[in-house]
């Protein structure tokens, strides 16, 4: 009998049902004089002790601002030392942190404002070429929940400690007793790629122990110092790193506000960083970093590559150059706090560069038949569903789109599709809506790409499909060359793939492009290249023909 596409994570480690503030509180009061966060660029740093009077005050701040349990703190800032406090603090107050997105503009700005409720905002005030001030005082008109803004680095902040220094302790240990691990803590909006953004409700429960399940399958001690590229204000940031990293005892090392290939290597050689995150398309950038090899690595065993797919190619390298033996795969979404798979330390090296890893502790996983939701046996093609501790509340205030998302039994429906292998390892062969249907055959531009990465002049490479009026879609290649590179267009790229690839798997089309349109977070705007793609090519005739829906 053929075994079916499910699986669940047993474990050694048993859940956390503290919230948020009593776990660092506890890990506090054993590592106090160990570094807990340390800003390169500007040399601050803290120890436990230091933090965790830190976030104290900030948390008295924001109670003797009025802030009531359940209330919303928005924070909308680059990477720094004070977005940790403030996560830290408001979860300490009760309160649920709003995270914006930094590369928000006023319209999305006010729609999140809007949305969550949020009645105090923590934001930067300005960096590179946004000035969050002047767009905070464009949206406040249109959002009249919100209170109070408090600068980061003015004299709002420092009046805002100042009144948390007047609070009695007694009122801080007060409140945190009357919350619950399953209190709501966060709000994080989707990317938004396509349609509004949804704002996924996460509890103390949901992320506190996400974070810990992920970095304990690390082996991670309180000896260990994680370089932390990744913003913040997503899960990968937020839970995977700084929640995953405290709840050890371990240090978070900033090293920019925003991620800078050259300050990421300078920090994990200055601060003996053990571990490193990043997306995929951060590790390409340091790799190919032209003074790459002048930094000293060595220090590094471990880290977590998430937020897209791995390039096989590029884990192998990361293994290698990086010194990074030790580095897992993760897979998740915000929804689901964020991970629900993961490869483990020892797992041979086919695993850590081919899968996604296995279920996570504590987690279900299982593939199912997109068109009626049957489980299929391992091998097949489907959509990845999860359930359990980590899937989110819902979406704030919208609870028919939470019911879309997630179904009367509790399974997170991910729109990935997925292959879970005969060893429960899985691997994501593309999105639902990224399947591209070529005269009635499926393909997955996840597995075109995987193979081009073989090729030596391409560093990076994304496939969308394309309308033709004859097949229906055709595969569009956007190429990023390796420095020095030879020019290449699609005869070449036919020419490798030849003998080796199907040939309705090669593209018809390929552009050369220095960048990729980008999330945030690291995650390729395939909507918007496709879009791209018609308009270069001249194609929007044939988007009339008979394209995949």
């Amino acid at each position: 009998m053929q075994r079916l596409s499910y699986a669940s994570g047993t474990s050694d480690f048993p859940l956390l049902g503290e919230t948020i503030g009593e776990n660092l509180r506890r890990v506090a009061e054993r590592f106090g004089e160990r570094d807990a966060l340390v800003e390169y660029a500007t040399g601050r740093r803290w120890t436990y002790a230091h933090f965790d009077a830190a976030v104290d005050e900030m948390a008295k701040g924001l109670i003797a601002s009025g802030v009531a349990p359940g209330d919303r703190v928005g924070i909308w800032s680059p990477n720094c030392a004070e977005w940790v406090i403030t996560q830290y603090a408001a979860a300490r107050a009760g309160a649920i942190l709003v995270n914006l997105n930094p590369a928000y503009r006023t319209h999305e700005l006010a729609y999140a404002l809007r949305q969550s409720g949020t009645s105090l905002l923590v934001s930067a005030t300005e960096f590179k070429t946004s000035d969050y001030r002047r767009m905070v005082e464009e949206v406040r008109p249109d959002c009249p929940q919100l209170r109070e803004v408090v600068h980061i680095g003015t004299p709002d902040w420092a009046e805002l400690i100042a009144r948390g220094r007047a609070l009695d302790d007694g009122e801080l240990r007060a409140r945190e007793a009357a919350l619950s691990c399953d209190d709501p803590v966060d709000i994080q909006y989707t990317s938004g790629t396509t349609g509004t953004p949804k704002g996924a409700t996460l509890t103390h429960h949901n992320i506190l122990n996400n974070g810990f399940s992920v970095t304990e399958l690390l082996g991670t001690t309180e000896h260990d110092r994680f370089c932390v590229p990744v913003p913040f204000y997503h899960c990968f940031g937020m839970v995977m790193a700084n929640l995953g990293i405290t709840s050890h005892g371990a240090c978070i090392v900033i090293p920019a506000p925003v991620f800078d290939a050259a300050a990421t290597l300078a920090a994990v050689q200055a601060e003996r960083c053990t571990a490193l995150y990043g997306v995929p398309t951060m590790f390409i950038a340091e790799l190919d970093h032209p003074d790459f090899a002048s930094y000293d690595l060595s220090s590094l065993r471990t880290g977590i590559m998430a937020g897209s797919p791995c390039p096989v190619e590029v884990m192998k390298r990361v293994v290698h150059e990086m010194h990074m033996s030790d580095v897992a795969i993760c897979y998740g979404m915000t929804e689901t706090s964020p991970v629900s798979t993961q490869t483990r330390i020892d797992d041979d090296l086919e695993r850590r560069v081919s899968t996604i890893g296995r279920v996570a502790p504590h987690i279900e996983v299982k593939v199912v038949d997109p068109a009626n939701g049957r489980v299929l046996p391992r091998g097949q093609a489907g959509e990845l569903c999860t359930r359990g501790y980590s899937v989110m509340r819902g979406y704030w205030r919208e609870p028919a789109k939470t019911a879309e998302a997630v179904d009367e039994a509790g399974w997170m429906h991910t729109g990935d599709l997925a292959v879970m292998r005969e060893d429960g390892y899985l691997t994501i062969v593309g999105r639902i809506k990224d399947m591209v249907i070529r005269g009635g055959e499926n393909i997955y531009p996840r597995e075109v790409e995987e193979f081009f990465h073989a090729h030596p002049d391409i560093a990076d490479i994304q496939v969308v499909g394309v309308p033709d009026p004859r097949y229906g879609e055709e595969l569009c290649a956007w190429v990023r060359l390796r420095a020095g590179a030879q020019p290449l267009d699609a005869a070449a790229l036919r020419d490798f793939a030849t003998g080796r690839l199907s040939h309705h798997k090669i593209p018809r089309y390929v552009l050369v492009v220095d960048d990729f349109p980008m999330t945030v977070t690291g995650k390729v705007r395939k909507v918007e290249m496709r879009e791209r793609s018609i308009a270069l090519l001249g194609l929007g005739d044939a988007s009339a023909g008979p394209a995949a829906s």
